[in-house]
């Protein structure tokens, strides 16, 4: 019984371990070779129904089945052997179409994604090891795809091991790390950790301290230059397929007379285009592509071979000959993308800022320099890739050789980019400084203050209120909403700068003279000011005197914000009859309740904003004298008569 007991205590950390293991390695390996099994199915199926429907079968099924293996391989760039031939000697065959390896791509991609299995909120399981999925994703690909390289090793077109073991690898590799990338949300640390294996001070002379950004700039304009370059040189196939559309139709009734056989060569053209953009964008680079050994064909001079097999995008080849000026028009599509490099340089070097936002990075014309050479590297050895997969033998001798010579296209294509991309990039960075500063992007962002006279945006409803020094007739500043300013007189400045807009001159017996804002107005008493200098100007030197300062306008954004639902002010508001009846309210008010704070304006406030009471309301004593009211008549000021009903 104990003996039975340890033994199930040692084996309980074993079995926990196996229960909680992360499950993704067989989920992944399974994904990965369902992607390669569909890819080969996908090429089989084709195959099949061509082989069904063709008139004329030379085979049975299974050298289909070898055709389509072989054709999926051609996909990933391996090169092919021809065995069976007239003169019995190998002949490679390496013109890989680009538009067949879309597919394998874009299943390994899903593949990888899916097996991450990442979930859509955050309560749910965590997602499988970024290093699991990928393993398993390639085991499983290159299992399936090493048994269809074994399928047709035997067959007339076999493949060459040699290209088995790094084309493979390469195509797997990279969709299921960019698969299992994107489905991690495309972080930056594997990409910085990538880095790592360049030098210190090469990474620090090419990169700086800012590389995530400098990368992500060059990487985004190396994307837009190479869509440019790629864009251009379809544009340039369309047109030559219409120009020499009598013979692209000639050369294709001319292969096969059977509708199948005709299916059979338009699928294959299809599948080629994206070969033919590449050729010709490498023809607008200038170095062009080679049609056989000793044949090249450039913008200045075509000499295209003699004896080329008739097909449809063979027959789009320039003519032979000394370029025209029609020819050196092509230079257009590399000059435009050099500019689109640059373009998206100068935007990664000065960005516009939001409003509100704070300014990004600036960086200096060096910098952007810098960024501009690794684009146009990075452009450079993008399109040498390309150049390479797109082009290959046909065979020996003078079929050795077919497509666009890599390190030549690879040097033309950043020679392009560091020519037009550097200049417009300076330019358009200086551009982009220049309207930066019209537009006050280097200032502090509005809605901050930095005193009475600072230049913050200031509230919209400004109102500040003052209170006297009983005792010796001083006042004590004090900010209102607005941050106002208010000085020791009683001055009230609404705008928190100068002088009040709104102040008012009262000594508790005589009103002085009130000084609206923007109107000019006084108060009809024709005194003095309480302080014996001169006319009204608006200050004040008595004792107990309270100032109101007229609300600030609103900003015209803001016009909308405070309007009631229902309108405050009627027709009859501004009656005659109305306006003597609430005067003489505020007379009968005034003489019951002892004195108040006169306004500005006749007019109320808006019902959105309170009316403000008295900061220090005090009884009158029995023995002062009543004070007199703005509206009462006075004795020196002859009154106007009052208006009938």
């Amino acid at each position: 019984m104990i003996l039975t007991t340890a033994r199930r205590t040692s084996l309980s950390p074993l079995l926990t371990r196996m229960r909680d293991r992360e499950p993704g390695l067989a989920a992944s390996f399974l994904g990965g070779a369902v992607a390669a099994g569909l890819g080969f199915a996908s090429f089989a199926a084709l195959l099949m129904v061509l082989w069904v429907s063709s008139p004329y079968p030379d085979s049975g099924p299974g050298g289909a089945l070898h055709v389509a293996a072989a054709l999926w391989l051609l996909a990933h760039g391996v090169e092919l052997i021809r065995t069976e031939t007239l003169s019995g000697a190998l002949l490679p065959v390496g013109v890989s179409p680009l538009l067949l390896l879309l597919l394998p791509v874009w299943l390994v991609y899903r593949a990888a994604r899916d097996a991450v299995d990442a979930p859509a909120d955050a309560d749910g399981p965590p997602p499988v090891p970024a290093r699991t999925v990928w393993t398993g994703v390639v085991l499983g690909y290159l299992v399936v795809g090493g048994a269809v390289a074994l399928y047709c090793g035997g067959a007339e077109l076999r493949p060459r091991w040699p290209w088995v073991t790094v084309c493979l690898p390469l195509v797997a590799a990279g969709s299921a790390a960019a698969g299992v990338w994107s489905a991690y949300g495309c972080p930056r640390e594997p990409v910085l950790r990538a880095l790592a294996v360049l030098p210190e001070p090469v990474r620090r002379l090419v990169l700086g301290a800012d590389e995530c950004a400098r990368l992500g700039t060059a990487v985004r304009a190396t994307g837009a230059a190479m869509a440019v370059l790629l864009g251009g040189g379809s544009l340039l196939l369309g047109v030559s397929m219409v120009w020499h559309g009598w013979a692209a139709r000639a050369s294709f009734l001319q292969l096969t007379e059977g509708w199948t056989g005709r299916f059979a060569v338009l699928l294959l053209g299809v599948a080629l285009i994206p070969n033919a953009a590449v050729w010709a964008a490498s023809y607008a680079l200038g170095p062009g592509f080679l049609l056989g050994v000793g044949h090249p064909v450039q913008p200045f001079a075509s000499h295209p071979a003699p004896l080329l097999p008739p097909f449809p995008l063979l027959a789009a080849v320039p003519d032979a000959g000394v370029g025209t000026p029609a020819n050196w028009a092509a230079g257009l599509v590399p000059a435009v993308a050099g500019v689109t490099a640059g373009w998206f340089v100068a935007r990664g070097a000065v960005g516009l800022p939001e409003p509100g936002a704070p300014a990004p990075t600036r960086w200096s014309a060096a910098r952007t320099a810098g960024v501009t050479l690794l684009t146009a590297v990075l452009c450079a050895a993008a399109f040498a890739l390309l150049a390479e997969w797109a082009g290959g033998p046909l065979g020996v001798s003078a079929l050795a050789r077919f497509g666009p010579v890599w390190w030549q296209s690879g040097g033309a294509a950043g020679a392009w980019t560091a020519l037009f991309a550097l200049p417009v990039a300076q330019v358009v960075r200086a551009w982009r400084l220049w309207r930066r500063r019209a537009r006050g992007g280097d200032v502090p962002a509005q809605g901050t203050r930095a005193g009475a006279g600072g230049t913050g945006k200031e509230q919209p409803r400004a109102k500040a209120v003052a209170r006297a020094d009983e005792a010796g007739g001083k006042k004590e500043p004090a900010e209102g909403k607005d941050g106002g300013r208010r000085t020791g007189k009683g001055e009230q400045a609404a705008d928190g700068k100068g002088p009040g807009k709104g102040e008012q001159a009262a000594d508790g017996k005589e009103p002085g003279k009130v000084k609206v804002p923007g109107k000019g107005r006084e108060a009809p008493d024709g005194k003095e000011a309480a302080d014996g200098k001169g006319p009204g100007k608006g200050r004040e030197a008595g004792k107990g005197r309270t100032v109101i300062a007229r609300p600030e306008p609103l900003p015209e954004e803001e016009l909308y914000d405070f309007l009631p639902t229902d309108d405050p002010f009627p027709s009859d508001w501004h009656d005659d009859l109305a306006r003597a009846s609430r005067w003489a309210a505020l007379r009968e008010a005034a003489a019951s309740d002892g004195p108040s704070v006169p306004w500005t304006s006749p007019t109320p406030p808006p019902l959105s904003e309170p009316r403000p009471e008295p900061t220090d309301r005090t009884s009158p004593s029995p023995d002062a004298p009543e004070p007199a009211h703005p509206e009462s008549p006075s004795p020196e000021t002859p009154q106007p008569p009052e208006p009938a009903p």
